[in-house]
């Protein structure tokens, strides 16, 4: 099963501080990231820089839509990275989390997972030829990170 894993943001990390002694953060969470690979569960994973550095583009059913240019206001609802894993259940995704060196060394670091849908879990709403669609596009996205 794949899984996101949220970094919740803080207010720091919107403001783009790095907490004291970074050095030992990033060796920390490199060391957990090798334990991942490792085990072949994390397939992605990176640091996002704050909110100011992005844009929100919303939509409405008229066909509207409006960009909005960051910073936004709730830091809890932000996101400072993420990694994406692959386990064989929402339980192993905990287990993995509670290794994680704490995100936010110097503050309360949150971490969020959440499970991702598959074509199959859909399969009562999607058409077949969006199933034949979906696979074939994630064909096309394999062979194109194969290029890199």
């Amino acid at each position: 099963m794949k899984f996101v894993v949220f970094v919740k943001a803080t207010s720091n990390t919107e403001k783009g501080i790095f907490p004291p002694n970074s050095d030992k953060l990033f060796e920390a969470m490199g060391k957990f990231n090798e334990e991942l690979v490792k085990a072949g569960v994390m397939q992605d994973g990176d640091g996002l820089k704050p909110s100011s550095a992005g844009k929100r583009v919303e939509f409405s059913d008229e066909g509207a839509t409006l960009v909005i240019d960051g910073p936004f206001a709730e830091t809890k609802e932000l996101v400072a990275g993420y990694w994406i894993w692959n386990v064989d259940s929402l339980e192993e995704a905990v287990r993995w989390a509670k290794r994680c060196p704490n995100p936010m060394p110097g503050e309360k670091g949150v971490l969020e997972i959440r499970p991702c849908y598959t074509m199959e879990d859909l399969a009562h709403l999607v058409p077949k030829a969006e199933f034949e669609r979906e696979a074939r596009l994630r064909g096309e996205v394999a062979a194109q990170q194969k290029v890199k």
